[in-house]
């Protein structure tokens, strides 16, 4: 006759998937305290199953990507010695640093401002969308490439202005 009783720890638990185990109340834990000695070695035996699965999971993902790492052997004619490859990383040099920006303010006369609205008028129309600002960088890049003889002249042409801010009309 086969004893019922005492059935195995393996036939008692279904299979659990990698869920951790959830915390157990107070009430709980007292109850548990309460049960008899049997009961308490199933509790033992199911939590050491759980153990055991998890153990067999984490095996064989670990040897599957072992099995994906190994190199395919080579005939003795074509070994070389192993280089070990890496992949260069970004560094904070290899990043191009943005232009830090400075804000600042100049007086110009009113004709020479509006030289700046009709040449940003006539971008527009042509299908060029440009700001004052973008103007202006143009502007300061075309001196840089003219020599010091035409921008002397070019500020002679200029008529002279007042340093400092226009006073405000009232």
């Amino acid at each position: 006759m086969i004893n019922t009783a005492t059935p195995t720890a393996a036939a008692e638990e279904p299979q659990v998937a990698d869920k951790p185990a959830a915390k157990k109340s107070p009430a709980a834990k007292q109850r548990a305290a309460k049960k008899s000695p049997a009961a308490k070695k199933k509790a033992v035996a199911k939590k050491i199953a759980r153990k055991s699965a998890q153990t067999k999971k984490t095996k064989t993902a670990v040897s599957k990507a072992a099995e994906k790492t190994k190199p395919v052997k080579e005939s003795k004619q074509t070994k070389q010695p192993k280089q070990k490859v890496t992949k260069p990383k970004a560094t904070k040099a290899d990043k191009p640093k943005k232009p830090k920006l400075v804000r600042d303010s100049f007086t110009m006369p009113e004709q020479e401002y509006a030289v700046l609205g009709q040449v940003k008028k006539t971008c527009h129309a042509g299908g060029l969308d440009i700001k004052k600002s973008e103007l202006l960088r143009i502007g300061v890049a075309q001196l840089a490439a003219m020599g010091l003889k035409k921008i002397k002249a070019a500020q002679a042409a200029l008529t002279p202005l007042r340093a400092g801010r226009p006073k405000k009309h009232k």
